[in-house]
C-alpha cells in the first residue's frame, strides 16, 4: 500500500512541478526541474526496486465509464526499465542546465522547455506501469507530444521544425496502429486490461496481432525501416535531450515489444526468426550509415538503430528459446538484451552529452571543421573515448558485457537439431561480429576526426572545456559502466530474474546455472580493468619522473613536405570513403559539383560537396510521400480563392443535405 502512495505522490509532484517551474525566477528553473525529476525518481525508484526484488505491485483505479478500472501493475519487467528512465533522466537534467545556459535570453522558451521535461519523465514512467489500453494510448501520445516539443526547442530552424514534423507523423502512425491492435482486441474480449491480450493469444493466432503491435512499437523504437525519424531528430534536438530519447525513450518502444512477447502462447518460432533476422539487418544498416556520415550528432543516431538491433537479436534468440523450450537460451537472449537496454543508455547518453559539449564549444556538428580538440578539451575527449570503448564492445566497459552474453545465446542456440534455426543463427552470429568490427571503425573515424590531428577550420570562438556541471553526469555514467564490466553477475541476476518472472514456464529455471560463464566474464573484465590501470600507473611514473627534465617541443619529419597543410589531413569522409563505395547499394552518396565541359580550356573554380542520403527514406517513404503529394495536388482546384465558388460549394453541400434527408438516405 506505501508503494502506491509513492507513485501517487510521484504525480502530484510532477504536477506541483510544473506550477513551480512557471513561477520561479529564471535562473533556477533548471535546478527546480532538477529537484522535481529526482523527487518523482525516488517515489519512483522505491516501488520499483520493491517489485524488482520482491513481488510484483498491482492495484486498480476507479475511471470512467469509457476506462472502467484502471490497472496500474509494476512488475519486475517494468521495474528494469523504470529504473533505466529515472537514472538517464536526471543524468539528462543535471547536464542540461549547463547546456542550456546558452539559450538563457529565451525566457518563455525555457520555461516551456523544463516543463515538458517534467512531463516527459513522468509519462515515460506510467508507460511502463499502465495497462489499460485506453489510459496507455493517452499516456503515450502525452509521451510522443512532450517530447516533440523538446527536439523543436530551436523551433526558428526551419530544418528543426521539419524533423519535428517528421517525429510527429510517424508517432501518430505509430499510436493509430497501437489504437488498431488495442481495439482488435477489445473487440474479441471485451476488456481493456492488458491481461485480455494474453487470453486473445490463447484463442487465436498470436501472429498478426504481434505484428501490429510490433510495427506501432518498433516505430519508437527505431527498428527498419520504421526507424527514419531518428536521424532527423537526434541533431535537430537539444544534446541533453538527444542523449535521453537514444537512451530511454527508444527503450520504451523496447519495453511495449517486451511486454507484447509475454503475452505471446504460440508462434514464438516463426515470430522470433522473423525478429532475429530484421535486428540483424537493423544493426547493420544503423552502423554501416554511422559509418559514412559526417555529422556526429547523426552518426549517434545511426548507432542507436544499430544497437536496436543488438538488442532485437537478444529478443529473437529468446523467442526462438521458448519454441524450443531450451530455458539457457530464453535467460541468455533475453537477458542480454535487457542488459544491453541498460548498457545502450548509459553509453549512448555519455556519448550525446560529450557530442554536446562539442557542439556547445564549437557550434558545428560537423566533424570536418573539427580536428585537435584533445588539447582545447581533453577531458570531453576522455570521455568521449570511454564512450567510444563501450559502444565497441571491449572490455572492460559494459557493452562487452551484454554483447558476450548475447554470442554465447547464440553457440547455445546452434546446439539446436533444427538445420534451419543452426544457419540463422549462424549468420546472425557473423553479422553481430561485423557490426563489432565496424562499431570500432566508426569511432575510430569520429574520435579521430574531431579531437586529433590540427584544426581544420576556424572557428566563430575558442573551444575551451565544458564546466564541471556538464561533466559530472558523464562521470557518474561511466562509473556504471564499469561497475557493470567488472561485476557482470550482479546486473545479469537481475535482468535473469525480470526473464524469470516474465514468462511463463521457465520459473523454475536455476540461474546458478550460468555462475561458471559469469564468472568466466568477470575475470575478462578485472584483467582487462587491472590492463588499464597499469598503463594509467606507467603513464603517472613516467610523468612524475621526467617533469623536471626540459621539453623540447620541434617539428617531426614531414616526409619531404617542408610546409604541410591542415588539409593534408585525414577527413571523416576520406576514412569511410572505400566502405561507402563497397556498399553504395546501401548508402546512397549525392554530389553537388558542375562538371568541367570538353569545351572549357581554362574551366573556372569549382566547389564540389556530397551527402549521404537513408536508403529507405530515399527509395520508398520518399517516392510514396511524393505520389501522395502528387495526388493531392490535383484537388488544388478546389482552393482557387474565389469566394463565389466557396459560396456555391456550401450550397451545394446544403442541397446534398437536404435531399439525403428528403429520401431518407441520412
Amino acid at each position: 500500500m506505501i508503494d502506491i502512495q509513492f507513485l501517487i505522490l510521484s504525480l502530484f509532484a510532477t504536477i506541483v512541478g510544473w506550477f513551480a517551474i512557471f513561477f520561479v525566477p529564471d535562473k533556477i528553473k533548471g535546478n527546480i526541474t532538477f529537484g522535481f525529476v529526482m523527487i518523482t525518481a525516488i517515489l519512483t525508484s522505491i516501488p520499483a526496486m520493491h517489485a524488482l526484488v520482491a513481488e510484483e505491485i498491482e492495484v486498480a483505479f476507479s475511471g470512467i465509464s469509457l476506462t472502467g478500472n484502471i490497472p496500474v501493475r509494476i512488475d519486475s519487467l517494468s521495474a528494469w526499465f523504470i529504473l533505466i528512465i529515472n537514472f538517464t533522466s536526471i543524468t539528462g537534467v543535471i547536464y542540461g542546465i549547463g547546456y542550456m545556459k546558452q539559450y538563457s535570453n529565451q525566457k518563455s522558451n525555457l520555461t516551456i522547455h523544463w516543463i515538458q521535461y517534467l512531463l516527459f519523465h513522468s509519462s515515460m514512467l506510467w508507460v511502463c506501469m499502465v495497462q489499460n489500453s485506453i489510459v496507455f494510448l493517452i499516456v503515450w501520445e502525452l509521451m510522443s507530444l512532450s517530447s516533440l516539443m523538446l527536439v523543436i526547442f530551436d523551433h526558428q530552424n526551419n530544418k528543426t521544425l521539419k524533423a519535428g514534423l517528421n517525429y510527429l507523423v510517424q508517432m501518430h502512425i505509430g499510436v493509430a496502429l497501437l489504437s488498431v491492435a488495442f481495439i482488435w482486441v477489445y473487440s474479441s474480449t471485451g476488456s481493456l486490461d492488458f491481461n485480455a491480450i494474453a487470453q486473445f493469444f490463447q484463442t487465436h493466432s498470436n501472429s498478426w496481432l504481434f505484428l501490429i503491435f510490433f510495427i506501432g512499437f518498433g516505430i519508437k523504437a527505431g527498428f527498419i525501416p520504421f526507424h527514419s525519424w531518428l536521424p532527423h531528430a537526434h541533431p535537430a534536438a537539444p544534446s541533453h535531450i538527444s542523449g535521453v530519447m537514444s537512451g530511454v525513450i527508444v527503450k520504451v518502444g523496447i519495453y511495449g515489444i517486451l511486454r507484447m512477447m509475454t503475452f505471446l502462447r504460440s508462434d514464438f518460432i516463426i515470430i522470433g526468426e522473423s525478429i532475429l533476422a530484421l535486428s540483424v539487418l537493423t544493426g547493420l544498416f544503423g552502423i554501416i550509415n554511422s559509418a559514412v556520415h559526417r555529422d556526429f550528432k547523426k552518426m549517434l543516431a545511426y548507432c542507436t538503430i544499430e544497437n536496436i538491433g543488438i538488442v532485437g537479436i537478444g529478443m529473437g534468440l529468446g523467442l526462438i528459446g521458448l519454441g524450443n523450450g531450451n530455458n539457457i537460451l530464453i535467460v541468455l537472449g533475453f537477458g542480454g538484451a535487457l542488459l544491453h537496454t541498460l548498457n545502450h543508455s548509459l553509453f549512448k547518453s555519455l556519448l550525446f552529452f560529450s557530442a554536446g559539449s562539442v557542439y556547445q564549444q564549437t557550434h558545428t556538428r560537423d566533424m570536418e571543421k573539427l580536428g585537435g580538440l584533445i588539447h582545447k578539451m581533453p577531458q570531453t575527449a576522455f570521455i568521449f573515448l570511454i564512450g567510444a570503448l563501450a559502444i565497441g564492445g571491449l572490455p572492460p566497459f559494459n557493452g562487452f558485457v551484454s554483447e558476450f552474453i548475447l554470442y554465447k545465446g547464440m553457440l547455445e542456440g546452434i546446439s539446436s537439431s533444427n538445420i534451419y534455426h543452426v544457419i540463422l543463427i549462424i549468420v546472425s552470429f557473423a553479422g553481430l561480429a561485423i557490426i563489432g568490427g565496424l562499431s570500432l571503425l566508426v569511432f575510430t573515424k569520429s574520435f579521430g576526426t574531431i579531437f586529433l590531428g590540427n584544426q581544420r577550420t576556424e572557428l566563430h570562438s575558442v573551444p575551451a572545456e565544458v564546466s564541471f556541471s556538464m561533466r559530472m553526469p558523464q562521470y557518474i555514467i561511466i562509473g556504471i559502466m564499469l561497475l557493470i564490466g567488472i561485476f557482470p553477475s550482479f546486473f545479469f541476476k537481475y535482468a535473469s530474474q525480470a526473464v524469470l518472472n516474465s514468462f511463463a514456464g521457465i520459473e523454475s529455471f536455476d540461474i546458478i546455472t550460468l555462475n561458471p560463464f559469469l564468472n568466466n566474464l568477470s575475470l575478462v573484465g578485472i584483467y582487462a580493468a587491472g590492463f588499464l590501470i597499469l598503463i594509467l600507473a606507467i603513464y603517472v611514473t613516467r610523468s612524475y619522473l621526467i617533469k623536471k627534465n626540459a621539453t623540447q617541443i620541434s617539428s617531426t619529419w614531414g616526409c619531404g613536405y617542408v610546409a604541410p597543410k591542415v588539409s593534408m589531413q585525414y577527413t571523416g569522409k576520406s576514412y569511410s570513403k572505400s566502405l561507402g563505395k563497397i556498399l553504395g547499394f546501401v548508402v546512397s552518396e549525392k554530389k553537388k559539383y558542375e562538371e568541367i565541359e570538353t569545351i572549357e580550356i581554362f574551366p573556372q573554380g569549382r566547389k564540389h560537396s556530397s551527402y549521404y542520403v537513408d536508403f529507405f527514406e530515399n527509395k520508398m517513404i520518399g517516392k510514396i510521400t511524393n505520389r501522395l503529394q502528387y495526388f493531392m495536388n490535383l484537388f488544388q482546384f478546389v482552393q482557387n480563392g474565389s469566394l463565389q465558388m466557396y459560396i456555391i460549394y456550401g450550397l451545394f453541400f446544403i442541397a446534398i443535405v437536404f435531399l439525403g434527408t428528403l429520401f431518407n438516405i441520412i
